[in-house]
């Protein structure tokens, strides 16, 4: 029996074929282990996963909010997107205790992980859009969010993080802010970009996005939780 065994049962959706299932839930890291495991790791599944994901979300913050401006839009699917959003869905799900991944991975917390959480559940949209079609890859990922949508009301628009970042430093008199990229990772078609955000010469915040405004914007609103400490 597979440790993804009960997963259909969290996602309340069943599969026909199941192998896609167990792609959604298999890490890089078990292949160093079961090289003769069949089904390849999640990576081609949460690429597709990532643009369900993100075309379910405009789409429905179009539709809810015809008020807001393409910026505002923006700014709120960027929210709904974002990896730490990722994991906290992830983590509802207990995915973390379905993933396929290596010994060493698992004992390095890897089943907590953020960035593999994230990633995973991106698989498992994918998988599910490729098994059931939009309409119930949708139908997930609005019930998946729904906390979050539910809670987003027209005056409850978040700022952008860079300008306010922007305001509060130039506010006290100091240089505005300046993004450096640190690192650059993974295959061609999942980037990774980590940004630095530094003020007068001093790191306030890092951010990791798979574009590089989302990286600034998640560097831009670390600082800003770094600086109300």
């Amino acid at each position: 029996m597979l440790m993804t065994d009960g997963f259909e049962e969290k996602l309340d959706v069943r599969f026909a074929n199941r192998k896609l299932l167990d792609e959604a839930l298999t890490h890089s890291s078990y292949f160093h282990e079961f090289p003769d495991h069949d089904i390849p790791c999640y990576e081609r599944l949460e690429f597709l996963g990532d643009s369900v994901l993100g075309f379910v979300i405009a789409d429905e913050l179009f539709r809810r909010f015809p008020l807001m401006n393409e910026g505002q839009l923006s700014e709120l699917r960027v929210h709904f997107v974002r990896r730490e959003t990722l994991a906290v869905v992830a983590k509802k799900l207990c995915l973390g205790s379905f993933l396929l991944m290596g010994r060493g991975e698992a004992l390095s917390g890897g089943r907590g992980r953020d960035s593999i959480l994230s990633s995973a559940l991106e698989a498992v949209i994918g998988a599910v859009y490729l098994d059931k079609g939009h309409e119930q890859s949708r139908a997930l990922v609005l019930r998946l969010w729904d906390d979050y949508v539910q809670n987003i009301g027209e005056k409850a628009i978040p700022k952008d993080p860079k300008s306010e970042l922007q305001e509060l430093i130039q506010a006290q008199g100091s240089d505005a802010p300046i993004y450096n990229l640190v690192t650059e990772d993974g295959p061609p078609h999942d980037r990774h970009f980590t940004i630095e955000v530094n003020v007068n010469g001093k790191s306030l915040g890092t951010g990791v996005g798979r574009r590089k405004l989302d990286a600034e914007r998640g560097a831009a609103m670390d600082a800003l939780a770094n600086l109300r400490l």
